[in-house]
């Protein structure tokens, strides 16, 4: 059952200015700058602020947590879009949204926010709560976050939204928002804090810094911004991990089976499916594989003919990977392909 808050930030900032001189960083109450759980963040029992010491503890709750945060808060690049994101563990593992990565398998560039940029790829995603994963391709250490898998926030709690909103800027970095939590249900966590197109699949953090919900929908009310909350990443943690598309719709659509193709002409050999003229810059020429190649087996599974190579490939969508084992003068070898679009 959906509750409300009836203490909006706006609200609240406005007690900030009149009780307290102390100094904070802000911009539209966007503050640009802790190891508390929500549980023991003692201001999160408060209406509101009471005294020059609840602010002050807001303020050094975020400052203990930010820069690490800010580290491993991520800008992906969609084409001519952005995305946000967060990095979940040091081999360089991501949560977002299932709107930002769209579909599986798919090569995108992710944005450090120290402006180094590395080579990603889309991982799992659900596509009816909004939660996806991907993962950067370059091997490395990369800054990360600790997730808060007790669900111990509730109504009313103060947090705070970062990303790249409006895309990736070096000099400015990734926002920072301070809110609380005005809504929660089983699927969604609604805050105030005032997020934007760019921020979509950025990380909503405790006062503690631990991660606790991923940007969804972007709403003109102040008080709508939605989240995923984390419970929904780990629940399908494993299908996400195993690049399944989960669900059925609304936020990303599902490939049609037989979308995919490989780029080349065949003909029936007594050894197998022998491969003739290639589509250059196609799926298997950019895969490595050559003419004159004959192809022995699909998925682990022996080819009879030409027409069960076809039948097997209408089971396949865009995108998708298949294994190839071929035969190449006389050695067999395995091969990976990543099918393309008809």
């Amino acid at each position: 059952m959906h509750q409300r808050c009836y203490l909006p930030l706006r609200y609240l900032c406005l007690q900030l200015w009149r009780i307290s001189c102390c100094q904070f960083t802000v911009i539209g109450c966007v503050l640009v700058a802790s190891s508390l759980c929500a549980g023991a963040f003692t201001v999160n029992q408060q209406e509101v602020p009471k005294s020059k010491a609840d602010l002050v503890a807001i303020q050094d709750a975020l400052v203990e947590n930010l820069e690490a945060c800010r580290m491993a808060t991520v800008s992906i690049r969609i084409g001519e879009g952005f995305g946000s994101g967060v990095i979940v563990s040091p081999e360089g593992l991501i949560l977002t949204a299932a709107h930002v990565t769209a579909e599986v398998n798919e090569e995108m560039t992710v944005i450090l926010n120290d402006g180094s940029e590395h080579k990603a790829i889309s991982m799992g995603l659900h596509s009816e709560s909004d939660a996806a994963m991907m993962r950067i391709i370059d091997e490395g250490e990369y800054p990360y976050v600790n997730i808060n898998k007790n669900n111990d926030y509730r109504l009313g709690h103060w947090v705070f939204a970062l990303g790249h909103a409006g895309g990736f800027d070096l000099e400015r970095g990734a926002v920072v928002r301070l809110g609380r939590i005005v809504m929660e249900n089983d699927s969604t966590l609604h805050t105030d804090c005032k997020v934007i197109g760019g921020d979509s699949g950025g990380p909503l953090f405790d006062m503690g810094g631990e991660l606790i919900g991923i940007h969804s929908r972007v709403s003109a009310s102040l008080e709508q911004n939605m989240h995923v909350p984390m419970r929904e990443y780990v629940k399908h943690w494993d299908a996400l991990k195993g690049n399944e598309f989960l669900g059925d719709g609304p936020f990303a659509e599902r490939p049609d089976k037989g979308t995919g193709f490989l780029g080349f002409a065949s003909t029936d050999t007594e050894d197998g499916l022998l491969i003739g003229e290639m589509l250059e810059d196609g799926p298997a020429a950019n895969a490595g594989i050559e003419t004159g190649d004959i192809i022995l087996e699909l998925e682990g599974e022996e080819l009879t003919d030409k027409k069960h190579f076809q039948s097997m490939l209408k089971e396949k969508t865009r995108g998708e990977e298949v294994e190839l084992l071929i035969m190449r003068n006389g050695e067999q070898k395995k091969m990976t392909v990543k099918l393309g679009e008809r």
